[in-house]
């Protein structure tokens, strides 16, 4: 048995390389909760609690209070116990599911360096490379925009998500707009919509008869609607031939099963940040068995935090989309351990494999 010695946490606050603004909100820096685990045998675990405009209550003050709190449970404890205090914490702070999240992913990774076994391998080890999308910000600077579309057209992105404001017109404009740019720069590539909640039914409705109108091919529309709007939700999902995946309405397992259930979507965003470690894979399992379209996404996280989701997706070879791109928002190395950034592709190197 080994136990847990000490935890500790920190702020970090990264500046941004452009704005990034969507219909919830717009920052230029990335601030994030740093969460270290250390055994007594020396291992260590690192986890990431990302602050966003989806959970305004999980502040960073909120977060280390928080984890203040689950360290004093904590310590002593043995590792191969975590998931089990991981769970009740689940039921003790259902509020603070992202700060939960980064806590586990802290102690899942303590409990691997003990396994002497790797988060790629633990996964399944099913491919050594990963590509991702990008995402193109709601920027109406123009001067700005380009600048952006600049940088990521030359590190060789194929697949663009693009953030809309839910304004049909401000939106079909600003799409067209990235599409004639991508024409002009990339040539063959794809876009996504994500709608950050910003619309109603009835204006996600008329933007998809609008995308259709002004011939823009769109392979998904991300939460178009607000993320307890299981009507709006059941009603775009029902009509649209552009499949809707859900991102803010799925936190946890019962939240995948209502959409099932209910017919909200075609797929779900899984994102480790907002779920952690145990139910992201657990919604996995429950999404692929309901033959729903399945998104590995992210926050705005640094490395800490988003090698957790390269290592799941990579590992697994489960997903149908890949939208790990928050590290292409920050000043950056190539390479971060086993992991190397090759423009839009994560490489796991030997070590990892």
């Amino acid at each position: 048995m080994c136990r847990i010695e000490k935890i500790s946490f920190a702020k970090i606050v990264r500046p941004m390389k452009t704005t990034f603004a969507t219909a919830l909100g717009s920052k230029n820096c990335a601030t994030s909760v740093i969460v270290r685990v250390v055994l007594e045998d020396g291992q260590v675990g690192t986890g990431e609690v990302p602050t966003s405009f989806i959970v305004k209550n999980e502040t960073v003050p909120v977060i280390k209070e928080v984890l203040g709190q689950a360290r004093e449970q904590l310590i002593g404890f043995s590792i191969d116990n975590y998931s089990e205090i991981v769970k009740s914490f689940r039921g003790r702070w259902p509020e603070f599911h992202m700060t939960v999240s980064g806590l586990e992913t802290a102690l899942f990774r303590a409990w691997l360096a003990k396994q002497k076994t790797s988060e790629y391998r633990y996964w399944g080890a099913h491919s050594d490379i990963l590509e991702t999308d990008i995402t193109i910000p709601f920027i109406l600077q123009e001067d700005v925009l380009k600048c952006w579309l600049k940088m990521i057209i030359k590190k060789g992105f194929k697949k663009y998500k693009v953030k809309v404001s839910g304004d049909v017109a401000e939106d079909i404009k600003f799409v067209q707009g990235i599409e004639r740019a991508l024409a002009d720069g990339v040539g063959d590539f794809t876009i996504r919509l994500d709608g950050n909640q910003g619309y109603t039914e009835q204006s996600c409705l008329e933007m998809l008869d609008e995308l259709e109108r002004a011939r823009i091919k769109v392979e998904l529309f991300e939460q178009p609607v607000r993320r307890d709007d299981y009507g709006g939700l059941r009603s775009v999902c029902k009509r649209s031939a552009v499949p809707i995946i859900v991102d803010e309405t799925v936190f946890s397992p019962d939240d995948c099963k209502k959409v099932i259930e209910e017919n909200l979507a075609h797929g779900v965003n899984i994102k480790i940040a907002k779920s952690g470690i145990g139910e992201s894979a657990e919604i996995l399992r429950i999404a692929k068995d309901a033959g729903l379209k399945v998104m590995m996404g992210c926050m705005t996280e640094t490395m800490v935090g988003l090698s957790a989701a390269v290592y799941f997706a990579a590992g697994t070879g489960e997903f149908d989309y890949i939208d790990l791109d928050s590290i292409h928002f920050l000043h950056h190395f190539g390479r971060y351990g086993d992991l190397t950034i090759q423009g839009s592709s994560y490489k796991i190197e030997a070590e990892q494999r």
